[in-house]
């Protein structure tokens, strides 16, 4: 059973007027108001030394937040057997502990959607009870937060000084766009679990999401790590209120190296269930995903091959979790021929 630890999402009414730092106090992590004048310089401050951070005055809608949430939870704490209606995952639909198809497997149960509601797809996946509700918060909430990722990417877009501003967003609001959503439940696990294995059990494995961005939420329960560039794990403290951004790896691509693709994982809590809801802003299948020309200065060279979206995701497909699946297309550094000993005594 889900089992909340804290009312779904408190009154959020008070975040207009609340002023916030720039970095959590505990860990770190940059927490960029969205109505601050300064968002565009932090917001590519974070990418640039995490890939990663929180958003406050977001504009999602309360109300949007906390009815698919309680969705979520009616969902997740069916019978297996219900739950398995909406399955196998393959890719989209309900899927338990494994993830994807290359033998990755984690303490988890999830539901991942297509965000494009004509596609045949999601007309397959089975969703028991009020299946019109679900799919009408659904579309609601991808919605919103499509519109808070495009916001983001528009910022970006200004903070690079590259024009046009919606260079970025378009590719999430092109009605081809290959976007996707992903229910998460991270069910209590006993404690003879963690015993036997004799280390913290791993909700969802370490991994880079291969899109432009993703936009992500929880409950009030821990598990996030993201990885710092020192290759050491930070946790991530929940917070219902606000979204975590994701810089992903074509966004990584097209800023041409200067952000880098958050690493992340999800550890598996011993007494808590965390739920969690996350938009991954993915571009058309035929969209280019190169480094943006506009951004690249006077002899700067390109660090990696031109590629489709198409042709990455196939190729993510058929990775492990925690691969780094961008390594087929980074241009590898020509080697220096060696002198030719004829010329070299000349020259000497």
């Amino acid at each position: 059973m889900v089992v909340l630890t804290q009312p779904l999402v408190e009154n959020l009414s008070h975040i207009k007027t609340c002023k916030y730092n720039n970095t959590d106090v505990f860990t770190g992590i940059p927490v960029i108001d969205l109505l601050d004048p300064e968002a565009n310089t932090l917001i590519i401050k974070a990418c640039q030394e995490f890939g990663f951070f929180k958003v406050v005055n977001h504009g999602v809608p309360v109300e949007t937040i906390t009815k698919l949430e309680s969705e979520a939870v009616n969902f997740f704490n069916l019978s297996q057997v219900e739950k398995d209606k909406a399955g196998p995952a393959n890719p989209f639909g309900y899927g338990n502990k494994r993830i994807g198809s290359n033998g990755d497997v984690g303490w988890v149960e999830y539901l991942l959607l297509t965000t494009n509601p004509d596609l045949s797809y999601q007309k397959s996946i089975a969703i028991p009870g009020n299946s019109h509700l679900f799919w009408s918060l659904v579309n609601e909430y991808v919605s919103a937060v499509r519109n808070l990722a495009c916001l983001v990417l528009e910022k970006i877009a200004e903070g690079l000084r590259i024009e046009p501003k919606n260079v970025l967003s378009k590719m999430l609001r092109d009605e081809k766009s290959d976007s996707c959503f992903r229910l998460n439940h991270y069910p209590p696990f006993p404690e003879l679990l963690q015993t036997l294995s004799g280390r913290n059990l791993i909700g969802f494995g370490e991994h880079t999401d291969p899109q432009v961005i993703s936009v992500v939420r929880s409950n009030n329960t821990s598990g996030l790590q993201i990885s710092l560039r020192d290759g050491t794990w930070l946790s991530v403290p929940p917070d219902p209120n606000s979204f975590f951004i994701n810089v992903d790896d074509s966004l990584q691509v097209m800023s041409n190296g200067r952000f880098k693709s958050v690493r992340h994982r999800v550890l598996a809590d011993s007494m808590k269930s965390r739920v969690s809801m996350i938009y991954f802003g993915g571009p058309p299948l035929s969209e280019k995903i190169a480094p943006l020309s506009c951004l690249m200065e006077e002899g700067e060279e390109s660090l990696y091959n031109e590629f489709t979206w198409c042709e990455y995701k196939k190729s993510a497909y058929k990775t492990r979790l925690g691969d780094n699946r961008l390594a087929l297309y980074e241009k590898k550094p020509q080697p220096n021929p060696k002198p030719n000993p004829a010329t070299s005594a000349v020259a000497q």
